[in-house]
């Protein structure tokens, strides 16, 4: 018997104490919390993308834990790494919830139990519902790859820089300075 789907309104109500968690087209997504590497790299670049956009006036920065509601019936709720909101696309900030959008730039840090196949499912999701780029960090690799809405990917080496594009004009940090 499948079991039994849940909604994101149920998912607000669960706690799965020292859990990420996430919901898949309905279907409850457990993983173990993200290790020091996961978050010092998160942390870096969340940093950067926060003082860039406050700088700039941008929109808004969130970091991990913070849902989206991304489809109804099923219901798919994510929680990126990293995400950023641009001004014209902020939801309420009294918000409480899920708010139902995709993210501008949504940020990915592998770990190292991530599974290719789960991470290309994410970066489907998120292009699907809005993201109009996602970055996809390996820490371990050193090495991030790029995803855009209009289809096109760019694999950055150790040594490439990741660019806010036009959605973020003039921000870029190099992957060295966040891995």
């Amino acid at each position: 018997m499948p079991p039994a789907l849940m909604t994101a309104e149920e998912l607000l109500q669960t706690s799965i104490p020292d859990k990420h968690v996430e919901l898949v087209r309905g279907v409850l997504v457990v993983r173990e919390p993200a290790g020091y590497r996961h978050g010092r790299v998160s942390m870096e670049l969340a940093f950067l993308l926060s003082q860039h956009v406050k700088a700039t006036g941008a929109g808004q920065i969130v970091s991990a834990e913070t849902g989206f509601k991304l489809a109804s019936d099923p219901d798919t709720v994510r929680a990126p790494d990293v995400a950023f909101i641009s001004r014209e696309r902020l939801p309420d900030p009294q918000t409480r919830g899920f708010p139902a959008l995709g993210p501008d730039l949504v940020v990915e840090v592998l770990s190292p139990d991530d599974r290719p196949g789960e991470t290309l499912a994410k970066v489907g999701d998120w292009l699907e519902w809005g993201a109009r780029l996602v970055w996809v960090i390996d820490p371990e690799r050193r090495v991030a790859r790029v995803y855009r809405q209009d289809g096109t990917e760019t694999h950055l080496a150790e040594t490439g820089t990741l660019d806010g594009e036009d959605l973020l004009p003039d921000f870029s940090c190099s992957l060295t300075s966040i891995l």
